[in-house]
């Protein structure tokens, strides 16, 4: 039987991540898919939620979830907090590569 919509190259679609995609923390400039699906994991909901939070407190909460999650992540998590705590963010500061320190 054929497939209604054939995948070119016989690849399968990658699979999308509505939850993390219409997230309110989606919102957040710079911030990429799986980190806002890293924060989610871990009961991150709201933007508001990540004020007052260690960046590094929020990376070893999801280390303790996924052992492979990749160093950068931190950076994002950074940014995210920075965002959530800085009424007029610096938009020269919402790249992740930026809190690479």
């Amino acid at each position: 039987m054929d497939e209604p919509f054939p995948i070119q190259g016989g690849r399968k679609k990658k699979k999308v991540d509505l939850e993390a995609l219409q997230s309110p923390l989606k919102r957040i400039p710079g911030l990429d898919i799986p980190s806002v699906r890293d924060l989610l994991d871990i009961g991150i909901r709201e933007i508001d939620e990540l004020r007052g939070r260690a960046p590094e407190s929020l990376f070893e909460d999801i280390l303790n979830l996924r052992e492979q999650t990749p160093p950068d992540r931190l950076s994002y998590l950074r940014l995210a907090v920075y965002y959530a705590e800085t009424e007029n963010p610096d938009p020269r500061l919402l790249e992740a590569w930026k809190w690479s320190h």
